[in-house]
């Protein structure tokens, strides 16, 4: 079992032991990156790293976690093994396209789906750039739409892009690079709980949470587990 998390293979065994796990502390007291990491490495205030951060595209390239802005609007890992209910609950049973369809999604998110889609994956900038956002005149909003993709599961953040130093070495914050989930894992694993009502994804992951936090009420994991 894993306690203390100082390394990017320690933060993915967390991950896999948990299932769900929040990046920042919250409500439920243990349940995040955050307050399973030693303080030294959360923020090294001699070298001005911050471990975890350096690890989230790591873990995410391992394939078995998913990365992304999940609860609360806030960071955070699901396993692949939990993400396709929580994909078929966050959804709705609807494919982008068909939520598109029936006019529950805006054009602003069906072009920004389509652009990353398009292109198998696009980083921060590259999007903003392409489909003009940002800037005096540019469109408004980026934030607002990624984030909402995101907490409905139609795209995550596959890696982080780093800037390089003439000797080739990263520096700096990552930009985080979005890829649709299917892209990813294959649609077959992204869609494994498609033939499940949504409701009963929900019933799976609240008796699956109920076990790991046991002091949660019902209706604060569902608000964690809802949009």
């Amino acid at each position: 079992m894993i306690d203390l998390i100082r390394s990017a293979e320690d933060m993915e065994a967390l991950v896999l032991q948990w299932g769900f796990l929040p990046f920042f502390k919250n409500e439920f007291p243990g349940f995040s990156i955050e307050e399973h990491t030693p303080p030294e490495l959360w923020y090294d205030s001699e070298s001005g790293d911050w471990a975890p951060w350096d690890w989230k595209g790591p873990v995410a390239r391992m394939g078995r976690c998913v990365y992304g802005k999940f609860f609360w609007k806030k960071a955070g890992f699901v396993s692949l093994e939990w993400f396709p209910d929580f994909a078929n609950f966050r959804r709705d049973g609807y494919d982008f396209d068909a939520r598109f369809d029936d006019e529950l999604a805006s054009y602003k998110d069906k072009e920004l789906y389509d652009a990353v889609a398009l292109h198998g994956s696009l980083q921060t900038g590259q999007l903003k750039k392409l489909l003009g956002y940002g800037g005096k005149d540019g469109k408004k909003g980026f934030e607002t739409v990624i984030t909402r993709l995101q907490m409905q599961t139609y795209l995550t953040v596959a890696d982080f892009d780093y800037a390089t130093d003439r000797h080739g070495v990263p520096y700096g914050w990552g930009i985080a690079r979005y890829a649709a989930p299917e892209a990813l894992f294959g649609y077959d694993a992204v869609t494994a709980a498609y033939s499940r009502p949504p409701k009963e994804s929900l019933e799976r992951m609240l008796a699956y949470l109920k076990k790991r936090l046991p002091q949660a009420s019902e209706g604060r994991l569902i608000k964690l587990l809802n949009m």
